[in-house]
């Protein structure tokens, strides 16, 4: 069964976690846990409230087949958890990592972004880092995926999906259909 864990914060946005999260473990049977900072309750942007399965301290990345860092505003704060040692390992063992919005932040500072093509909310959100990665850096408004990393902007929570499951080798009729479906809302003139 494949294993993921979605790190979330106060704050967190909680659309951009969520088509994922539910896809996984809704259609594909995925074991779908969450983590905070202690393990403690955390507050969605939204108002939701969640209760993590566990503390972040208790990730075992040996039982994680992927990683999914959720944005929200702390990370562009001095109270984001610094989990950038925990990251950079999870690519160094070949564990899918997945981040969106101020998320990609996290990869950013963890080098992980240095050498692969990656996008975010703007540019200028991960050049304020000084990261070594701005060469790769791609300005579009859609999910990019490169050697097992996948990052997104915040607006873009179906493409980052589509990329995660992709990169997890998942692709049938139902998740394109899915797709599609999703995509037609896109297609009406404004």
């Amino acid at each position: 069964m494949t294993r993921i864990v979605t790190i979330l914060t106060d704050n967190f946005s909680d659309w951009e976690t969520a088509l994922i999260n539910s896809t996984c473990r809704g259609y594909y049977g995925f074991d779908t846990r969450f983590a905070s900072p202690n393990g403690a309750p955390v507050i969605s942007s939204g108002g939701m409230h969640v209760t993590p399965n566990m503390a972040l301290e208790a990730i075992q990345l040996s039982e994680t087949d992927l990683l999914i860092l959720c944005g929200g505003t702390v990370w562009r704060t001095d109270q984001a958890p610094d989990i950038a040692g925990m990251v950079a390992e999870a690519h160094s063992k070949n564990i899918v990592v997945a981040a969106i919005c101020d998320g990609t932040r996290v990869l950013a500072q963890a080098g992980i972004l240095d050498h692969l093509r990656h996008t975010s909310n703007s540019a200028e959100n991960l050049s304020q880092l000084n990261y070594g990665g701005a060469e790769y850096y791609q300005d579009v408004p859609y999910a990019v995926a490169d050697q097992r990393v996948v990052t997104a902007p915040g607006s873009a929570p179906v493409s980052f999906m589509a990329e995660i499951l992709d990169m997890l080798g998942v692709s049938d009729n139902n998740l394109k259909t899915y797709l599609a479906m999703h995509a037609a809302e896109h297609s009406k003139p404004i």
